[in-house]
């Protein structure tokens, strides 16, 4: 007894360390620049702002409206590298903008970024012999290597109409830097991925060339970049440049080639650092109400599941210390969807609790003492936590794998935040309580005990709740075609789904991005009818940018006159271009594929976690319908669907299966128990009853976090909470309501048709 006290009394301290140090480390950081604390994450344009960089296509003819959109794609890809919240999107006719987060050096960019241009491989020699290039050796004075220059001995134009070109940029599907180790030495490459149609150019030029015991030229921006001598003919569409000194030389040519594949030919116009996009004051009310929200989260757990609650409690505040702490960690850039994922992940933490804290209290209700009840408790509640955890888990790494922008940042947070909540729940509680129980926590008023209650006949009225769900699902769609027809979107899309007009303005005074919002919004607002107005203001400048839907001739001409009106700007300095979406046709199919492929995941692992695929259809249905539900809501109330859209529908994807899960494990744990003259129905009944309370009290501490920061938030966090608040309702009806019936009535049909056989 005295060792287990000493060992309660070690858990009990080393966890207050560990808490203060983790806590410490999320305010405070460590270091001149406080690496590892809340101000060190890297935040998105939205909350932090960053680096805007216009790009003008090089020529005199307009661009193809294809070429400029291969172009947005490819470049979308490549300044992810930076950070996934990065956006590009078209601006007027010819004219490229990229705008990087968390970043505010343009030069440093720009520098590594490169121009992006016409990339060739060019053979050494010409058909009749002639070299295309040649080159001059020199010893570099620093590190004594031996350093080649490369001079062109004809025109660039010249070399392409002779058909010297091996490969153009647009054929190299990728390029990356990498190292070959052996024991005396390393070897820093290049490693070339190549289409189908340059795999076939590559082996034609590679075998020209080891034949002829020539180079290949790599050219870009003006000159020859590199010179590899080709030592094999290449025909696997893989390649691989060695021997380039370092691995920052490699990773310098790799970019090169990579921004090198593009079909036009870019030159940068101006760059210029912006502020975020929400200001000072959105982030501090955010981070206020979230502080508020998960107080009284705390306060609820404590009131409702008493000792176990303040266990939980304190595993909660690690959960959160921690979580700031790994976000620094693995650089992961926060942004509105990136905090959705946390909300999600804080609400499971939550939930795991509350499906161990009612199994204990389950235990003790049959009579078994404090510390069996524990174990019984957490042994009998695992397979449920870990189950729904992993079904999340899963959704996350399939969106993190084919998603992009948004959908990436959103799947990074909620996989971070799952397992942290995960190892809060399972260990870090579990400790704590056997803690508190060895220091004399013994009495069973300090746990409570469940109190048997009536089974409520759910499957009875399900009908009822099938005829609600499909009017309520038929009305979104009834809704969207009546706007359709009006000649309006189905949805009230935003600029991000569907461009609109960038007006830049030069005031007379410098404004704070509160200010703006204050005064001058609301009068945009007016002349264009609409909430959606982003705003931007240029670092060291008197310059907003003002983003908003497309605007007709009169009503630019109304806001400029708004504008000379009541702030005497110069109108000299106002202008005005039309810009594409920000999420482009590409990243949306890849959102719509990811959120697909990750619900044909879900569906296979539930059937094989359930052995039967009623399961896996039923959570999948459930989940179909939460969605539906909610982009009802969007269409009746014309809420905007902007980036947070995303993130609000993959919050509503991942709660919906985990709520889901809980009541599916609980009937197939009552099934496992049941005689033959049991009936199916009072099963199926007894067991949503069973996790009621589970249902309730996690749907209503995860609405408390959001609603607090629909109060609290502005405009444009508050129409991310709204619709996010109803999916937490629909989602709680859906897995109390609709799933267990929709089970029952496939496993009855099922049964049915097979004795009619």
């Amino acid at each position: 007894m005295k060792n287990k006290k000493l060992k309660s009394v070690a858990v009990l301290i080393v966890f207050v360390l560990l808490l203060g140090l983790c806590s410490y480390t999320a305010v405070e950081g460590f270091g001149e620049e406080k690496a590892g604390s809340a101000s060190s994450i890297h935040l998105g344009l939205d909350l932090a702002g960053g680096v805007s960089i216009t790009y003008q296509v090089v020529g005199e003819e307009k661009p193809s409206g294809a070429d400029m959109s291969d172009t947005i794609y490819k470049l979308q890809q490549r300044v992810e590298n930076y950070s996934t919240e990065a956006q590009v999107y078209q601006e007027g006719d010819d004219r490229i903008n990229i705008e990087i987060p968390g970043v505010s050096d343009a030069n440093a960019i720009l520098e590594e970024l490169g121009k992006p241009g016409s990339l060739y491989f060019i053979r050494q020699r010409d058909s009749e012999g002639n070299e295309n290039y040649s080159y001059t050796m020199a010893a570099n004075e620093a590190t004594g290597e031996v350093e080649y220059s490369y001079v062109l001995n004809k025109p660039i134009e010249e070399i392409v109409a002779d058909g010297s070109v091996a490969l153009n940029g647009t054929d190299v599907k990728n390029a990356q830097a990498g190292a070959r180790t052996d024991q005396m030495s390393n070897d820093y490459v290049v490693q070339l991925d190549l289409t189908d149609e340059g795999t076939v150019k590559f082996a034609e030029a590679t075998q020209a060339a080891f034949n002829a015991g020539e180079t290949i030229g790599i050219y870009y921006d003006g000159k020859v970049v590199s010179a590899p001598r080709v030592s094999a003919v290449i025909t696997n569409g893989t390649a691989e440049i060695n021997g380039m000194g370092s691995f920052e030389r490699a990773e310098q040519l790799a970019s090169t080639i990579r921004i090198g594949g593009l079909k036009l030919e870019l030159e940068e116009l101006h760059s210029k650092v912006v502020g975020a996009q929400l200001g000072s004051e959105a982030i501090d009310t955010s981070l206020k109400a979230g502080a508020i929200g998960l107080a009284i989260v705390i306060l609820f757990m404590i009131v409702v599941y008493l000792l176990p609650g303040f266990a939980a409690s304190l595993a909660l505040l690690l959960y959160v210390a921690v979580t700031v702490v790994l976000l620094y960690g693995f650089d992961i850039t926060l942004t509105l969807p990136g905090i959705a994922g946390i909300i999600l992940s804080i609400g499971m933490a939550v939930d795991a609790n509350v499906i161990i804290f009612a199994r204990i209290r389950e235990e003790l209700a049959t009579g078994k003492t404090i510390s069996s009840a524990m174990k019984t408790g957490f042994d009998k509640a695992l397979s449920a936590i870990i189950d729904g955890n992993v079904t999340t888990l899963i959704a996350a790494a399939v969106l993190a794998i084919i998603g992009s922008g948004s959908v990436k940042g959103f799947a990074y947070t909620l996989a971070l935040g799952i397992v942290i909540s995960l190892f809060t729940s399972l260990v870090v509680t579990r400790l704590l309580l056997n803690a508190f129980y060895n220091l004399g926590c013994k009495s069973p008023k300090l746990f409570g005990v469940a109190k048997e209650h009536k089974t409520i006949s759910f499957l009875s009225g399900r009908k009822i709740f099938f005829t609600v769900s499909a009017v309520c699902v038929l009305a979104g769609f009834v809704i969207m075609g009546v706007q359709a027809a009006a000649g309006n979107d189905a949805l009230n899309f935003s600029l991000e789904f569907k461009g609109g007009t960038s007006t830049n303005v030069t005031f007379n005074e410098n404004m704070t991005i509160e200010d703006i919002d204050a005064n001058i919004v609301p009068l945009i607002e007016k002349i264009t009818g609409d909430g959606n107005v982003q705003t931007q203001k240029v670092e060291g400048s008197n310059e907003v940018i003002f983003k908003t839907r497309s605007l007709d001739v009169s009503e630019r001409d109304a806001l400029v006159d708004v504008l000379v009106t009541n702030y005497s700007v110069d109108e000299s300095k106002i202008t005005a271009e039309n810009i594409s979406s920000t999420i482009s046709s590409e990243m949306r199919a890849e959102s719509l594929l990811a959120v697909a492929v990750a619900a044909v995941c879900m569906l296979i692992y539930i059937w094989l976690r359930f052995k039967d695929i009623r399961f896996g259809a039923s959570s999948v249905i459930a989940l179909v319908h939460d969605v539906l539900v909610v982009l009802t809501f969007y269409a009746a109330v014309r809420l905007s669907v902007s980036s947070t859209f995303i993130a609000c529908m993959l919050t509503i994807v991942g709660y919906s299966v985990n709520a889901t899960i809980v009541i599916f494990d609980r009937i197939r744990e009552n099934m496992a128990a049941m005689g033959k003259k049991d009936d199916l129905e009072e099963m199926v009944n007894r067991s949503i009853t069973q996790t009621l309370s589970r249902s309730v009290f996690t749907s209503l501490t995860t609405f408390i976090m959001v609603a607090v920061l629909w109060v609290m938030g502005v405009s444009s966090i508050r129409e991310f909470a709204l619709p996010l608040m109803v999916g937490i309702a629909c989602g709680t009806y859906s897995s109390v309501c609709v799933t267990g019936a929709l089970w029952y009535v496939f496993k009855t049909k099922f049964v049915k048709k097979q004795s009619e056989k």
